[in-house]
């Protein structure tokens, strides 16, 4: 595309000078340049050709002057769009107010066509920065509504209501957050019924983080309550899943997942850890006791493998707490963790707490621990009570 011109000077002797000089890159459409002999007509060419490059204005003129143009040119606020002003020798004075108000450059008459043709050259390079900087804000831009819908996306398919509909569903109170580190994250949480009496419910931690793991997430995430609800036994099902993403996955990322089935009729949960941190069980006394289990790989890293489960009881009032590294290995400004030493004194503090209560607890004490440091792990949190 040519590079578009307005000249704008009351000497017609100009025009032709101008034409005259840049006769080869006018033919060769480099050049495209536009006349006006005053500051008001000046200003009827921009409106009709909005797309002008470089203006040329001299500043001394009848009507409108050039410094008066410049100032209405700035109100216009294209900084792809460059003012070179034109005066005298001896008019350093509005050749300074002229550069101190935004003009690119200047030149001085008798106009030397060379120097013009540099600055002109220079002016060119600066049109094309500010116009790359633009494009690339854009595409900034573009992306970072994108992201604004894959979040909203992710939370869609997070639940956000926790009250499942069941015939006992009053025999537990569950809660759980997710605070991505990024805009979206490779957390997730989940619970599902399988049957009347019994739900799935799942932690799980994928590598790496943004929209990558935001994907493998959410396909991690479809793969477990699709065979879940089939009423398979944990272990089962993380073996499905394990052989699925292994199929599907790519620049090895996996994901570490805590998938247990709770019995709501006796609190029973049959579990299996597959690589994943082990939960908590907060006991109605205000004791802490780790969930433990046994050694199970990650799902997405080897294809075949067989998974072991294991067993819990909760009793009335007992509240088993799971969480992700995001909780334990946040960092404050010294890099210090936050810890289990510190989950399991808190957990200790909110003996007696419903779900939400904890989830919220927790993640404020997280918070207050972090302070100003930047978090660079998501936080997830699923908790669940039994209340009888």
């Amino acid at each position: 595309m040519a590079v578009k011109i307005l000249s704008v000077d009351d000497e017609l002797d100009l025009e032709l000078l101008l034409t005259q000089y840049f006769r080869r890159k006018i033919r060769h459409g480099e050049y495209e340049f536009l006349f006006a002999h005053n500051g008001l007509e000046a200003l009827q060419v921009l409106v009709k050709h909005p797309d002008i490059d470089i203006i040329l204005s001299d500043i001394n003129m009848p009507e409108m002057d050039g410094l008066t143009l410049l100032s209405k040119i700035n109100e216009m606020r294209n900084p792809a769009q460059k003012c070179i002003m034109v005066s005298a020798y001896g008019d350093m004075d509005n050749i300074r107010h002229a550069m101190n108000n935004g003009a690119f450059d200047f030149a001085t008459k008798p106009i030397d066509l060379d120097d013009l043709q540099l600055t002109i050259n220079k002016a060119i390079e600066q049109i094309e920065f500010v116009r790359n900087s633009q494009k690339e804000h854009k595409q900034l831009k573009d992306i970072q509504s994108d992201l604004d819908v894959a979040r909203e996306i992710q939370h869609a398919i997070l639940p956000r209501v926790f009250k499942m509909k069941m015939a006992d569903a009053d025999n537990i109170d569950l809660y759980a957050s997710m605070i991505a580190a990024k805009d979206v994250g490779g957390d997730l949480y989940d619970f599902f019924p399988i049957d009347d009496t019994h739900f799935g419910f799942t932690i799980a931690d994928v590598s790496g983080k943004g929209i990558p793991a935001a994907i493998f997430m959410a396909v991690s995430r479809t793969m477990i309550k699709a065979n879940g609800t089939r009423g398979v036994s944990s272990n089962e099902c993380m073996k499905i899943v394990n052989d699925l993403l292994c199929e599907e996955s790519l620049d090895e990322m996996f994901v570490t997942v805590f998938y247990g089935i709770y019995d709501m009729a006796t609190g029973t949960i049959e579990y299996t850890n597959a690589g994943h941190n082990r939960p908590y069980i907060l006991h109605a006394d205000g004791s802490v006791e780790m969930v433990m289990s046994k050694i199970n790989m990650a799902l997405g890293i080897m294809e075949g493998l067989e998974f072991k489960s294991d067993t819990i009881q909760l009793q009335p009032n007992d509240t088993l707490v799971t969480f992700t590294d995001g909780v334990t290995e946040a960092e404050d400004a010294e890099h210090n963790q936050f810890g289990d030493d510190r989950l399991i004194e808190i957990l200790k503090e909110l003996r007696g707490s419903d779900s939400e209560t904890i989830v919220r607890t927790i993640n404020e004490k997280i918070k207050d621990f972090v302070g100003e440091a930047t978090q660079f792990d998501d936080i997830t949190q699923l908790v669940i009570k039994r209340l009888k």
